[in-house]
């Protein structure tokens, strides 16, 4: 039996559950159809602040990228294969590697500035400090009184 070629996973070809359709299918309930380009995300909120893990195994620290604009933080991730291989023992059937680029924005208010959110890449998970800022209080509202 050969596995499809347009098929989300190798293995589903090969080890099916007919009898289990709810084994195969936990991740993508979960996650949707294109599970394997999401950035999985754990956000735990702090007395202080927000801490945010976001899943990017088999990236490097230079293919990430984190931009602030308007209150809005946008984490995204490129991966590039540039390398040709050749398998000298035949054609390659199929390769399951990712090329492509994906993107996560969170909403972290209009008073975090760049200097105030603090990341770290290290075992394929990038961890961001995001601290809570609290917005200047506007004025109380007064009456005015009218003449007349």
């Amino acid at each position: 039996m050969l596995p499809s070629i347009f098929g989300e996973n190798l293995f589903d070809d090969w080890f099916s559950f007919p009898n289990f359709p709810e084994v195969r299918d936990i991740e993508r309930k979960l996650y949707g159809r294109r599970a394997a380009h999401e950035m999985k995300t754990d956000v735990r909120e702090g007395e202080n602040g927000f801490e945010v893990d976001i899943d990017l195994p088999g990236y490097q620290k230079d293919e990430i990228a984190i931009h602030l604009e308007k209150g809005v933080l946008t984490v995204s991730a490129e991966k590039q294969l540039d390398k040709e291989t050749e398998n000298k023992a035949g054609r390659v059937i199929r390769q399951e590697r990712y090329v492509g680029a994906m993107q996560r924005s969170f909403y972290v208010g209009e008073y975090v500035t760049d200097e105030d959110i603090s990341a770290k890449f290290e075992n394929g998970v990038l961890s961001l400090s995001i601290p809570k800022k609290d917005q200047p209080k506007l004025p109380e509202r007064k009456t005015i009184a009218i003449e007349g």
